[in-house]
């Protein structure tokens, strides 16, 4: 879309798309199964529009930015998305009333049917509202590029659709990047999206769940945003961030999964070691998105940046999905999900580790403006 639409064009379709999707789950039917199918088509629209939200950020930052500031601004851009998803585990626990009555809410001491119902219509009513309110700002301004090219890349003629795909199937070192990005995200995606339920056998609550997925988020971000920071500063690095990162969510997926087998390993099970742990697995794993999305422009250019993320991120949501197909059959004990973790990120690491990195666009646009 970005590559044949522009960006404000792609932009406004996506966000109308959104729009959509999130006044048709508004719509106040009595009839129980109209509103059903109102709120399966609302996802589904608003599932059109999340890989166009999630691949935007390479192909903004090598608009907009100069070689020394794309990472950082492929890191703000790609990981503020994840600050909604932070927002969504603390949303959910705090605005919505457990229907069993085990958490302690702030909002919904006096928890019924009617009163669940209450609070998930004001969520989705404030997320139509959030929704239009950027749909209107884009409307009023989101021009698709700047006057003048921030580089030489931003410039650059990019590939056909058809050369592209080509190119990228027949790449055994983007093949290497792409497994090595999607496999690890998209378990830890499936993982955290049933935190609750993974957690709840060894007795820890939905809002104590809730406050650590928003934690490892945030932190991602955080660190994510001066990892790119670095790497921004320092050309040619992008592997030995990912090292780091990936070394890092293998131990403390490993300490988390050890952890839960107290009957095995002995290790302390405390709140403060399972905070610790799923805090820095989500740290260091979802830091790693803006490098990973760095590293598979360079790999891969001239093929335009919306393509190849596009690519990455499909096969991250089958991962992902194969993941929660096998959850339905196996749903009664989840040591198995939890060995996924640390197996998914120590393949990762080997993959990375065999990966010869290169640098097609940096290349470009240093050589060129030399």
């Amino acid at each position: 879309c970005f590559f044949i639409l522009g960006l404000r064009v792609t932009v406004l379709l996506t966000s109308s798309l959104m729009v959509l999707g999130a006044g048709l789950r508004c719509v106040p039917v009595s009839d129980l199964e109209i509103r059903k199918k109102l709120i399966h088509g609302g996802q589904l629209l608003n599932g059109l529009a999340g890989p166009t939200v999630m691949n935007a950020a390479p192909f903004l930052s090598t608009t907009w930015f100069s070689p020394d500031e794309r990472a950082t601004a492929t890191a703000i851009a790609s990981l503020l998305n994840y600050l909604g998803c932070a927002g969504a585990f603390l949303v959910g626990p705090l605005v919505v009333p457990s229907p069993n009555g085990t958490a302690h809410l702030l909002l919904a001491p006096h928890s019924n049917t009617e009163h669940i119902k209450d609070r998930i219509e004001a969520v989705l009513y404030a997320e139509f509202g959030m929704v239009s309110l950027i749909f209107s700002a884009a409307l009023a301004y989101f021009p698709s590029r700047p006057p003048f090219p921030p580089s030489v890349a931003a410039a650059s003629q990019r590939l056909s659709y058809r050369r592209s795909f080509c190119r990228l199937l027949s790449n055994f070192r983007f093949l290497m990047i792409a497994l090595a990005y999607a496999i690890p995200l998209g378990v830890f995606s499936g993982w955290s999206g049933v935190l609750d339920l993974i957690l709840t056998p060894i007795h820890v609550s939905q809002v104590d769940a809730g406050w650590i997925g928003f934690w490892s988020i945030v932190g991602g971000c955080v660190v994510g945003i001066a990892m790119a920071r670095f790497a921004d500063f320092i050309r040619g690095m992008l592997k030995f961030i990912l090292l780091l990162l990936l070394s890092g969510a293998t131990l403390a997926s490993t300490w988390f999964t050890l952890t839960c087998l107290t009957s095995v390993t002995h290790l302390p099970l405390t709140t403060a070691t399972l905070y610790t742990s799923c805090i820095l697995l989500g740290i260091f794993l979802n830091s790693s998105v803006p490098i990973f999305f760095e590293l598979f422009v360079e790999t891969v250019y001239p093929v335009p940046e919306g393509i190849t993320c596009g690519v990455v991120t499909f096969l991250s949501n089958v991962f992902m999905g194969v993941l929660l197909f096998f959850l339905t059959f196996y749903h009664t004990e989840f040591s198995w999900f939890n060995w996924c973790l640390p197996g998914s990120c120590l393949l990762s690491l080997l993959l990375i580790l065999c990966f010869r990195e290169s640098y097609d666009r940096l290349y470009l646009d240093v050589v060129v403006s030399v």
